[in-house]
């Protein structure tokens, strides 16, 4: 989908709702459709701040981005650091994530053997799949590797 019919996208859902697409919140959807990277609001406003534009407050990216995940326009994705991170889904196939606990790695990955398995047991349960959001945690290859290199603890060897 191009940037242009994503606006017009964007501001039918805002007018929707009485609200207007400002150039702040042109700003805040320009940015976040810029980037492939998962990304947290504190990392979009201060994107904003360094670029040229209109002035954005951190209220309006907060604001903006709950428009934006409310209208199907991102999604956010909770790693388990205390703050949300956002990416945009329009134009991009399903897909789930594999958080690493240690230093906060995002990885993307889709497997239809798992999308199965839960059309099938929600046509089991009788429940009508809308989405779904599946994240698994864990220790990147790195992070794993540095903690298996880590000395034993009289704490950890039994």
């Amino acid at each position: 989908m191009h940037l242009a019919a994503i606006h017009r996208s964007f501001e039918s859902f805002l007018r929707e709702r009485g609200l207007k697409l400002t150039a702040q919140r042109r700003r805040c959807l320009d940015r976040a459709f810029a980037t492939h990277e998962h990304f947290s609001a504190e990392r979009l406003y201060l994107w904003l701040k360094e670029e040229a534009g209109a002035s954005v407050s951190r209220a309006t990216v907060y604001r903006t981005l709950s428009l934006l995940v409310e209208g199907g326009f991102l999604e956010s994705l909770d790693p388990g650091t205390g703050e949300l991170v956002y990416e945009h889904v329009l134009g991009h196939r399903h897909h789930d994530h594999v958080v690493c606990l240690s230093c906060g790695k995002i990885e993307e990955f889709s497997d239809e053997r798992i999308e199965e398995l839960q059309r099938e047991n929600c046509a089991r349960l009788g429940f009508e799949l809308v989405s779904h959001v599946l994240k698994l945690s864990g220790y990147c290859k790195g992070c794993a590797r540095k903690r298996r290199d880590l000395p034993r603890t009289a704490s950890t060897a039994h």
